[in-house]
């Protein structure tokens, strides 16, 4: 790091002290101001949020990462602006309707409170010690190899960066709410493009070009079919990504992840009306197209770099594991002033999908719990319950980050396995409530329920098994079921059951009341409500959700 790489870092942070000094400077009253931001967000500002809040440190080093030690395989994940226009065009106009805060609390207006309950718990679970603790394990080790530093004033790097990234992230959220995640976002996502754009470029060049990435990449064969690093359809006899499982599996998780979860659904409610919402969505998904291009086809770039041993900078590039991929090009590929300009990029993308953890978060323990158990609360009171819990939510993460760094190069896996057993059952009772009329109360509940069971039964089960010292050829239907069936189909069959859970607990259980879910439900909506619906939208909006369909199929047939 040279003198005008921190005269650019520096430019940045002033930069951003602004806009959270403006931010400061608005009045937020209420929870609507804090955790939606006072619900006026333009479509700009709810597209650069939404993808800047995904953008985080599975991309900088899992996707990287990724591509670096199996190609295109991860794709399936990265290439999905299609579900994100599912959000937009399908799910927008209930949650709009509905004036909910958060997603547990449009399953107690469907279904009942348990419902409610339930998915906060797993949602809250899930956030600290996945995504608070992932992001910020991944923070302190990208910071650590773009730096290069080991220790500082006798403390490891690792936890300075680390923790450092979190006070700072979490004074801005803590102190600005949901209006600070927004449009520090609108700052940082530009920046993180051209960054990574950058990185791209640099990378082919060094490399000789994309066909020379491509000849090198399609001559490692990754299974027993003849399958390669390029091919993103697999023979569905590939143990990791079948490409039956991968399709479907992919869509699960994307489904769970773009339509139901609140770290992105509340980017979209905090929109001014149906019509800036569902634009968000639309900008949201051209971005989306991104990822694969700046994160995992640099993580095949420096393969290709390591594998030919090419010379950088007069030096010979060396990819000492996969996960390094992404800060190994960004320390040895950019000139002074460039690479400060990356380390902002990096510096955006952690901070702003860690604020859009702690907002939705905080919004999650505030509205779904502290509020239905005290609902005459001050309204400013709620706001600094807010504040707290993100405190508290902050302290959580930091708490886990020594179990989080025992796993090493596995982060990625870790993430997925995880997201594979928490997404179906979540899914299925989204799925089935918006969908079908008769989804009782009781239905949603048990779905959400059976997820769960099964999703703890199958992550236990990946730890006994994973370490037991069993007799060669030792088989059981547990271990057939819960271990040995691939990840991508267990999740797609999970779906399946989860659903089928709905419909029978729901056939044998009372209906729900007509009054109580309309507008809620496919079928149910009023003539006025179908009207502002259609109002909401034009023929750009269909432009452009073709444009974005036609890209993701031009993206398949590519790399088929």
């Amino acid at each position: 790091m040279q003198l005008l790489d921190w005269i650019v870092i520096g430019l940045f942070f002033i930069a951003l002290i602004g806009i959270i000094v403006w931010v400061m400077r608005q009045k937020q009253n209420n929870a609507a101001d804090y955790f939606l931001g006072g619900k006026d967000a333009t479509w700009i500002a709810i597209g650069a949020s939404i993808f800047a809040s995904n953008i985080g440190s599975e991309h900088l080093i899992g996707l990287a990462g990724a591509g670096a030690s199996s190609g295109m395989a991860m794709a399936h994940w990265e290439i999905q602006g299609w579900m994100i226009l599912i959000l937009g065009w399908v799910f927008v106009p209930f949650y709009t309707r509905s004036m909910v805060y958060t997603m547990p609390e449009f399953l107690e207006r469907r279904y009942n409170p348990a419902s409610r309950t339930i998915l906060s718990l797993i949602s809250l679970i899930s956030y600290v010690l996945t995504k608070v603790a992932v992001t910020v394990y991944a923070g302190g080790l990208v910071f650590q190899q773009v730096f290069g530093i080991d220790t500082l004033w006798g403390i490891d790097f690792f936890w300075i960066a680390a923790i450092g990234l979190v006070v700072l992230t979490a004074l801005y959220t803590i102190v600005g709410g949901m209006k600070s995640v927004l449009y520090t976002s609108v700052l940082q996502t530009p920046i993180l493009l051209l960054g990574s754009l950058i990185i791209l470029v640099l990378g082919l060049k060094a490399l000789g070009g994309w066909d020379e990435m491509i000849a090198t990449c399609s001559q490692v064969v990754v299974n027993d079919y003849g399958d390669t690093m390029t091919n993103l359809i697999r023979d569905n006899r590939d143990p990791e990504y079948p490409w039956l499982g991968a399709l479907v599996g992919s869509a699960v998780i994307g489904f769970w992840y773009w339509c139901t979860d609140q770290f992105i659904v509340q980017r979209v409610l905090s929109g001014k009306d149906e019509k800036e919402a569902r634009r968000g969505t639309i900008f949201g998904a051209y971005l989306k197209l991104l990822p694969v291009f700046l994160f995992l086809i640099p993580g095949m770039i420096a393969f290709a770099l390591s594998t030919r041993g090419i010379e950088v900078n007069g030096e010979v590039f060396k990819l000492s594991t996969p996960d390094a991929a992404f800060p190994t090009l960004v320390a040895k590929l950019l000139p002074a002033g460039v690479k400060g300009l990356i380390v902002c990029g990096i510096l955006a993308a952690l901070m702003s999908s860690l604020a859009s953890l702690f907002n939705s978060s905080a919004a999650l323990f505030t509205i779904d719990f502290y509020q239905r158990y005290k609902p005459n609360t001050d309204p400013k009171k709620l706001v600094k319950i807010g504040q707290a819990a993100t405190v508290v939510i902050v302290l959580l993460g930091v708490l886990w980050i020594p179990v989080m760094r025992s796993i090493g190069n596995v982060l990625y896996n870790y993430l997925q396995d995880v997201q594979s057993v928490l997404a179906p059952g979540i899914a299925a009772a989204f799925l089935m409530g918006i969908c079908w009329k008769r989804a009782s109360a009781q239905g949603g509940m048990w779905g959400l329920i059976a997820g769960l069971a099964i999703g703890i039964t199958r992550l236990c089960a990946k730890i006994y098994y994973s370490n037991a010292a069993l007799l060669p050829g030792e088989q059981n239907w547990f271990k057939w079921m819960f271990f040995d069936t691939n990840w991508l189909f267990f999740c797609g069959w999970m779906l399946v059951f989860c659903m089928l859970v709905v419909v029978v607990v729901s056939l044998f259980t009372k209906a729900p009341d007509q009054e109580k879910i309309k507008g809620l439900v496919f079928g149910t909506s009023t003539p006025e409500q179908k009207a502002a619906t259609r109002a909401s939208w034009n023929k750009w909006d269909v432009i452009h959700t073709v444009i974005i369909l036609c890209i993701t199929a031009a993206f398949y047939w590519y790399f088929w």
